[in-house]
C-alpha cells in the first residue's frame, strides 16, 4: 500500500476475498490541510483554530445538518439504585436522561455496567444501538455478541448503551417523532439535522451523564456504532471532542467510506434513507465530485484523538476499499499534528489489525455484522493506547 499525502493519487492494494484488489487513484479529493481561502496550513494551531471548524461546518451544511440545541438547560439524570450483575463481577445502573423542548419532554435510558471491584474509575465503551433492544438486554438473559458487556467488564471496562428509539426512531416519519418533535421549530431548512445527527446528539447527552459518574473515567470514553450506528458514532466524535475514541464498524457510505470511490452512493443512500441527512445532501446525487468534503475529512476531525475504523472482507456494500483509503488519507492530518495515523501501509489482510498509530483499522473475515472479534480488536486498541490492564 503506497501513499502520497493528500495529493489525490493514493494507491492501495489489499486482500479482498481470494484475490488482491487494487484501489484506483483518486483525483480531486478535498485537502483537509488547505483553508477555504486556498492557503495551506502552517501550524497545528491553525488546524485547531481555523481549518477544523471550517471542515466541521461543511459537514453540517452539506451532509449531516446542524442540531438546533446542544445540552438542554433543564437536562437532569435520575438513576435507580445500582444492583449486582454478572455473578457479582459488575454493578448495573439504569439511568434516565431527562430533558424537554418546545415540543414536550424526552427521555433517554442509559444502561451502564461497571466493574464492581475496580479501585479507580473505569474507562467506558458507549454503544449506539440500532438493532433490537434484546441486543442490550439489561437482565443478561440474552447475551448478544453485538454488545458483549461481560467481555468489557472482564477486560476492565465499563459497558454503556442506549437505544436509538429513545432519541429518534429509524423511519421516514417526516421528523414528527423523537427529538425532532421536541426541538425543531418552524420550517426545516436545507441544513436541518437528520436522524443520524439526532443519534449523535443522544450519545453526547449520555456523555453528559458519564462525566458525572464517579465510577467512570470520562476522559477515556469510546463511542461505538455499527453500520448506520457507525455513521452516527463518527459524526458524534467529530463534533464532541470529549469522546476519546470514536469507533466505526462497517459504516460504509457517508460513514468511513470515501464518497468519491463508490459512484452512485449518494444517490442510493439519499433515495432509501433521505431522513438520515440534511436536505442539502441529496443535491450531490451522482455529483460526488461537487461535494466540498469527503469522508477522510470526517475521520481527520478526530485528530489528534484516537479513532477506529473496522471493515468486513465480504461486506462490499460498506466498501472496505473506500474505508481503508479514507484512513490513509486522514493520516496526513495526524502527521501534520506530529502523530502517526494509520501505522501500517503494507497490504491489508483479513483478521490482521493495524493498531500502532492513532487510527486503528481491521478488516474482519466474513459479512456485515459486529462480532466478538470486532470488539476484541476495539478493546485491544484501547488497551494499547490507554494502558488498561487486561
Amino acid at each position: 500500500m503506497g501513499m502520497s499525502a493528500m495529493t489525490g493519487v493514493t494507491h492501495l492494494v489489499f486482500s479482498c476475498g481470494l484475490v488482491a484488489c487494487a484501489v484506483q487513484a483518486l483525483d480531486g479529493l478535498p485537502d483537509p490541510l488547505k483553508l477555504a481561502s486556498g492557503e495551506r496550513l502552517k501550524s497545528p494551531e491553525e488546524w485547531a483554530q481555523k481549518r477544523r471548524p471550517e471542515v466541521l461546518e461543511l459537514f453540517r451544511t452539506h451532509v449531516y445538518g446542524r442540531a438546533p440545541v446542544g445540552r438542554p438547560d433543564d437536562l437532569k439524570f435520575e438513576a435507580a439504585p445500582a444492583v449486582e450483575a454478572m455473578d457479582g463481577k459488575a454493578l448495573r445502573k439504569d439511568v434516565s436522561i431527562l430533558f424537554s423542548g418546545p415540543g414536550g419532554k424526552g427521555r433517554i435510558r442509559l444502561l451502564l455496567f461497571v466493574p464492581k471491584n475496580k479501585t479507580k474509575p473505569a474507562p467506558v465503551f458507549l454503544l449506539i444501538c440500532h438493532r433490537g433492544a434484546d441486543n442490550i438486554d439489561p437482565t443478561r438473559k440474552v447475551r448478544s455478541p453485538f454488545w458483549p458487556a461481560e467481555t468489557l467488564i472482564e477486560r476492565g471496562y465499563a459497558a454503556a448503551a442506549f437505544h436509538i428509539n429513545d432519541v429518534d426512531p429509524d423511519k421516514n416519519d417526516g421528523f414528527k417523532d423523537g427529538v425532532h418533535k421536541l426541538f425543531d421549530q418552524g420550517a426545516r431548512g436545507p441544513d436541518a439535522w437528520g436522524t443520524l445527527g439526532s443519534w449523535a446528539w443522544g450519545a453526547s447527552r449520555c456523555m453528559d451523564y458519564l462525566e458525572t459518574d464517579p465510577d467512570i473515567d470520562a476522559k477515556r470514553c469510546a463511542v461505538v456504532g455499527h453500520s448506520r450506528g457507525g455513521k452516527a458514532a463518527l459524526w458524534c466524535g467529530a463534533q464532541d471532542e470529549r469522546f476519546a475514541l470514536p469507533i466505526s464498524n462497517e459504516s460504509g457510505g457517508t460513514g468511513a467510506q470515501l464518497a468519491r470511490m463508490k459512484r452512485g452512493e449518494v444517490r442510493a443512500i439519499t433515495k432509501y434513507f433521505p431522513y438520515w441527512f440534511c436536505e442539502k445532501y441529496k443535491s450531490y446525487a451522482d455529483k460526488e465530485d461537487d461535494l466540498p468534503v469527503d469522508q477522510h475529512e470526517l475521520i481527520a476531525l478526530m485528530a489528534p484523538r484516537l479513532v477506529y475504523v473496522a471493515s468486513a472482507e465480504l461486506d462490499q456494500y460498506s466498501h472496505p476499499q473506500g474505508e481503508l483509503q479514507a484512513c490513509v488519507e486522514a493520516s496526513a492530518v495526524y502527521a501534520f499534528l506530529g502523530q502517526t495515523g494509520l501505522s501500517d501501509t503494507s497490504p491489508a489482510k483479513a483478521d490482521t489489525p493495524i493498531h500502532g498509530g492513532r487510527i486503528g483499522y481491521h478488516m474482519r473475515a466474513g459479512k456485515h455484522d459486529m462480532t466478538e472479534y470486532d470488539w476484541k480488536c476495539f478493546i485491544d486498541f484501547a488497551d494499547g493506547h490507554w494502558r488498561t490492564a487486561k
